[in-house]
């Protein structure tokens, strides 16, 4: 009896106490290779582990130009063609600057690269490198985006 309250209690607190997830755009920069397509990962600013370019929605823009503006700001993206409607998208636990843990879900749009500047306003804070989506999908940690990667 206690194990079935406990049950129906989880299940009627639980949604009405969890925070939804917030929401980002996120970039897949990529371009054609000798060998295929090829994609952009950048390192992240407080680990230093691959991710691809990212943010929260910028007034005025919809999410595939907000992700555009992620792509500049952090990897000095300058676009070719930029898909309007997403690929997918993928979730992930990111630790705010209070250091609460924010589940977050990010729409992926494909943005082609037409070129990269050598000036970009993180440049000294991230590396970045071009690879097959493959070997991107085994440096990220996120098994959705390892999804998206692999099925580009």
């Amino acid at each position: 009896m206690v194990m079935l309250f406990k049950s129906a209690l989880i299940g009627v607190l639980d949604p009405l106490l969890r925070r939804p997830d917030r929401v980002q755009a996120a970039a897949l920069c990529w371009r054609k290779g000798k060998k295929g397509k090829e994609v952009l990962l950048i390192t992240s600013r407080d680990t230093g582990r691959w991710i691809i370019p990212k943010g929260w929605p910028i007034e005025g823009l919809d999410g595939a130009d907000t992700a555009a503006q992620e792509a500049w700001e952090e990897a000095g993206v300058k676009p070719g063609k930029i898909k309007r409607q997403p690929l997918g998208l993928y979730h992930y636990v990111k630790r705010l600057s209070n250091g609460v843990p924010a589940p977050i879900e990010a729409s992926v749009y494909p943005i082609e690269v037409a070129r990269l500047a050598n000036k970009f306003p993180e440049c000294h804070e991230r590396k970045r490198s071009w690879m097959s989506p493959e070997q991107a999908a085994m440096l990220v940690d996120e098994p959705e985006l390892q999804d998206l990667l692999r099925a580009f």
